[in-house]
């Protein structure tokens, strides 16, 4: 199971890729394992902004859907229109081309709130 370092965790299991004062999110190895083989993801809300911890899309496998949870404050910039056809990117590579949304940060210190990946992987019993 791939815990890259440069990124930070949520409890939730989403990642966050942080650039300045624009992040990229998606959900983590764990998550995609969990979950299993992803056939959908639904995120409707580019444009808008989403609080922290509220939920920003979901993401249906083949047993189950699930929400997926904002881990910063921002505006939606873009949805990886790649998952449209392909939602398996998810599982393929969830830290590349499986990424879910890109955000415009609204409130850099919440980052500090954020899990390392070795704090991710003691949360998660890795």
């Amino acid at each position: 199971m791939n815990f890259p370092n440069e990124l930070k965790y949520t409890a939730d299991h989403e990642w966050v890729r942080i650039n300045g004062n624009e992040a990229v999110i998606g959900i983590t190895d764990f998550a995609q394992s969990e979950l299993g083989e992803i056939v959908y993801v639904d995120v409707d809300t580019e444009g808008e902004k989403i609080d922290r911890n509220e939920v920003f899309g979901s993401i249906e496998a083949v047993k189950t859907v699930s929400d997926l949870m904002m881990p910063m404050t921002g505006e939606v910039l873009e949805v990886n229109a790649e998952l449209e056809d392909a939602p398996e990117l998810v599982n393929e590579d969830p830290y590349g081309k499986g990424w879910i949304i890109k955000i415009a940060i609204e409130n850099p210190a919440e980052a500090d709130e954020l899990l390392d990946a070795a704090g991710y992987q003691e949360k998660i019993g890795k």
